[in-house]
C-alpha cells in the first residue's frame, strides 16, 4: 500500500519542485532523478506483489475523501471561469452539471455506502504501472531537450516550461491513481485530473497568453478535448450513481463479481464504457486527439501512448468480464471496430507524420476497445498485448517525429527524403518503431493475429471483416513511410550532432524496449496476462496464440538481432552513381531535365485522397458510431424504465 501511495504522491512533489525551479540545470537534475526514482518504484511495486498476484487495500481515510472533494470543486471552478473567459459555454454547462451531480451523490447515497477496498494492485494494473512509470517518465526526460528548442520559438519570450513540466508529472500521478483505484469515486477524481491536465497541455501555446501572442487553434483544440472528455466524465458519474443506487456499491471489484455471477450491471457498465470511449478518442470523439497535435511533441506522446488514452482502454478492458453480447459490450465492440476501420483508411491519405500517428493511435485503440467489448479471455489477452506494444512503439514514433521536425523543419513524410543520411540514428529508431507497429515477427502484428483469431472464435463476422480490411490499410500506410526512410541518398548533410543527448537517449532506449518486449513475449503472457485472465474469468482453456507460436516468434526476433550485431559495420560501403534520366550534377541529388532545368531527386508516395480523404472517413465513421451510441443509451434507458437493467 505504501508503494502505491508513494507512486501517487512522489510525482506531485516533483511537479511542485519543477513549478518553483526556473534554472535549466536544476530542472534537468530534478526531472532525471525524479524519473529514475519513479521507474525504480514502479518496478519495485511489481516485484513486491508479483508472487501473490496482487492485493486489495482498505486505505480508508476520511481526510483523503474530503481533500478529493475540495480539489474537485476547485477544478470545476477553474473550468467554469475559463469557459466564461473564452466564451466556451458548453464547457461551462458540462462543469455545472457533472460536478454538482457528483457532489450530490457523494453527500447523499454515496455517504451511506460502505467501501471495503479503496485501492488494489493486480496483474493488469502492474502492467499499467510499468507503462506509466517507464514510458511516461522517458517522455519527461525527452522533453528536457525538446522544450529547450521549443522555448526558442515562443513569440512572447516568456518561459512557461515550469508549468509544462508541472503538468506532466501531475499527469503521471493521476494515471497511477486511475489504475490502482477500486473505489470508482476515487478513480473518477484521478480521471478528471487527467482531463484538466490534458486541457492545459494542449492549450500550452494558447491559454494564459496575452491576446496578441495567443495561438487560437491551441485554445480551440484544448477546449474541444475538455468538452469531449468532460462528456465522458458525465457518463462516468451517471454510471457510478446507477451502480451505487442499484447495487449499493461503488467498488469496481464488487461490480465485476456481481456481473460474473449472472447479475445485471449493463446500465452502469454502458455509461462507464461510454466514458472509456471518449477518453480513448473513439468516434465520434476522435477529433480531440487529432487536435492535440498542436501541443509540443512530448504532450502528443504522453496523451497518445502511455497515459490519457490508455485510461479509457484500461477501463474497458477491466469491464470486459461483464461485457460481451449485451448492450454495453455491443457498443464497445462495434464503436471500436468502426473506429479502427475508418481511421485506418483515413491514415492512408495523410502525409503529415503526426497525423498518421494520431490516426494510427485511434485505430489501434479502437481495436483494443473491440477486444474488450467481445469480452472473451482470448480477446482480452489480445487487447492487453496490444496495449503493451502500442504504448512503447507509438511513443517511440511520436518522439522521433518531434525530433525530425526540429532538425529538418517539417513533420511531413514527403520531406523525409534522405533522412537515413541526415539523421541515421534517428531514422534507424523510426524504422524499428514502424517495424514494431506492423511487421512480423514484432508484437503488434502478432497481437492483431491473436485478435483476428479471437474474433473468429467469437463468431462475429462483422468484426472479422473490419480487422481484415483495417489491417490491410495499416500495411499500406506504414509501408509507404518505411520505404521513404529506408531510401538512402548519399551527399546529405549529417544533422545527428544537433540532436539533444536526452532525446537520443530516449529514442535508443525505446527502440531497445521495442525489441526486448517482443523477445519477452512468452514471459509477459505467462506471468502477467494469463494469470490476470484466470483471476478475471476463471479457468482459461485456450489462448488465441499458443506458447509454441510465441516461442517461434521470439526466435525469429533473436535471429534478426543477431544478424544485425554480427554484420553491423562489416560491409564495404560502395556508392553507385544514380542514373536519373538526365544529366547528373555529380552529387546524385539533382539532374538537368529535358529542358535543361535543374531538378532535385525525390521519392513521392501515393495518398489516394479522393478515396480515403479524412473528411469522408470521419463523416461516415462519426455518423455510424454516434447513431450506435445513441441507440444503445436509449435501449438501456428503456430497459431501466421497464425495470430490467
Amino acid at each position: 500500500m505504501s508503494t502505491i501511495i508513494f507512486l501517487i504522491v512522489f510525482p506531485l512533489v516533483v511537479a511542485v519542485a519543477l513549478l518553483i525551479l526556473k534554472a535549466d540545470a536544476a530542472r534537468d537534475i530534478v526531472v532525471k532523478v525524479g524519473s529514475a526514482v519513479i521507474i525504480a518504484a514502479s518496478i519495485y511495486l511489481v516485484v513486491k506483489y508479483f508472487s501473490s498476484g496482487g492485493q486489495y487495500f482498505s486505505a480508508s481515510n476520511e481526510a483523503v475523501g474530503t481533500a478529493m472533494t475540495i480539489i474537485s470543486a476547485l477544478l470545476a471552478i477553474v473550468g467554469f471561469v475559463l469557459g466564461i473567459k473564452y466564451k466556451k459555454y458548453l464547457a461551462c454547462l458540462l462543469v455545472v452539471v457533472t460536478t454538482p451531480l457528483q457532489l450530490w451523490f457523494e453527500f447523499t447515497k454515496g455517504h451511506e455506502i460502505a467501501v471495503n477496498y479503496n485501492m488494489y494492485i493486480d496483474r493488469l494494473s502492474m502492467i499499467m504501472v510499468l507503462i506509466i512509470g517507464i514510458i511516461g517518465t522517458l517522455i519527461c526526460v525527452y522533453a528536457l531537450g525538446y522544450m529547450k528548442d521549443d522555448q526558442k520559438h515562443q513569440k512572447d519570450g516568456k518561459d512557461r516550461r515550469p508549468w509544462f513540466f508541472f503538468l506532466m508529472f501531475v499527469f503521471l500521478s493521476a494515471m497511477f491513481g486511475i489504475v490502482t483505484s477500486n473505489n470508482l469515486l476515487w478513480m473518477f477524481f484521478f480521471w478528471e485530473i487527467t482531463t484538466y491536465c490534458s486541457f492545459f497541455l494542449i492549450g500550452y501555446n494558447g491559454l494564459f497568453h496575452k491576446k496578441e501572442f495567443e495561438d487560437k487553434i491551441a485554445t480551440r483544440n484544448a477546449f474541444r478535448a475538455f468538452i469531449m472528455t468532460s462528456l465522458g466524465g458525465l457518463g462516468f458519474v451517471i454510471g457510478i450513481i446507477l451502480l451505487g443506487s442499484g447495487l449499493g456499491t461503488i467498488e469496481l471489484s464488487t461490480m465485476l463479481a456481481y456481473g460474473s455471477m449472472g447479475g445485471s450491471v449493463v446500465a452502469p457498465a454502458l455509461f462507464l464504457v461510454f466514458a472509456g470511449l471518449t477518453k480513448a478518442a473513439q468516434m465520434p470523439f476522435d477529433s480531440w486527439l487529432l487536435g492535440a497535435m498542436v501541443a509540443p511533441t512530448p504532450t502528443s506522446a504522453l496523451l497518445h501512448s502511455s497515459t490519457m488514452v490508455k485510461a479509457g482502454v484500461f477501463l474497458i478492458i477491466k469491464l470486459a468480464p461483464v461485457l460481451g453480447w449485451n448492450i454495453a459490450g455491443i457498443m464497445a465492440m462495434f464503436v471500436g471496430g468502426i473506429t479502427f476501420l475508418m481511421t485506418s483508411f483515413a491514415a492512408i491519405g495523410q502525409s503529415n507524420g503526426k497525423k498518421v500517428l494520431a490516426y494510427s493511435t485511434i485505430s489501434n485503440l479502437g481495436l483494443i476497445c473491440a477486444c474488450g467489448g467481445v469480452g472473451t479471455p482470448e480477446a482480452v489477452w489480445a487487447g492487453i498485448m496490444l496495449i503493451i506494444f502500442h504504448a512503447i512503439t507509438k511513443c517511440l514514433m511520436f518522439l522521433c517525429v518531434g525530433t525530425a521536425e526540429h532538425q529538418i523543419g517539417s513533420r511531413n513524410i514527403e520531406d523525409m527524403d534522405g533522412l537515413f543520411e541526415k539523421l541515421p540514428r534517428l531514422a534507424g529508431c523510426m524504422m524499428i518503431g514502424i517495424a514494431g507497429m506492423y511487421l512480423a515477427p514484432f508484437g503488434m502484428l502478432i497481437s492483431k493475429w491473436a485478435t483476428l483469431t479471437a474474433f473468429v472464435d467469437s463468431g462475429n463476422i462483422l468484426l472479422i471483416l473490419i480487422i481484415c480490411f483495417g489491417s490491410a490499410a495499416t500495411v499500406f500506410y506504414w509501408t509507404k513511410w518505411l520505404g521513404k526512410l529506408s531510401a538512402t541518398m548519399a551527399g546529405r548533410e549529417n544533422l545527428q550532432k544537433n540532436v539533444h543527448g536526452e532525446e537520443t537517449f530516449v529514442h535508443v532506449t525505446l527502440a531497445t524496449l521495442t525489441v526486448l518486449v517482443c523477445l519477452c513475449f512468452p514471459f509477459i503472457s505467462s506471468t502477467l496476462v494469463v494469470p490476470y485472465l484466470v483471476s478475471a474469468f476463471g479457468a482459461v482453456d485456450a489462448l488465441a496464440l499458443s506458447a509454441n507460436n510465441m516461442i517461434i516468434m521470439c526466435i525469429m526476433i533473436a535471429v534478426i538481432v543477431l544478424l544485425f550485431i554480427f554484420f553491423f559495420g562489416r560491409t564495404n560501403k560502395k556508392i553507385v552513381p544514380i542514373y536519373m534520366n538526365g544529366v547528373n550534377e555529380g552529387d546524385n541529388l539533382s539532374f538537368k531535365n529535358a529542358f535543361q532545368a535543374p531538378t532535385e531527386v525525390g521519392l513521392r508516395n501515393w495518398y489516394m485522397e479522393s478515396y480515403f480523404g479524412e473528411v469522408k472517413m470521419n463523416v461516415i465513421g462519426c455518423v455510424a458510431t454516434a447513431v450506435l451510441e445513441v441507440a444503445c443509451i436509449v435501449a438501456v434507458a428503456a430497459l431501466m424504465l421497464g425495470g430490467i437493467a
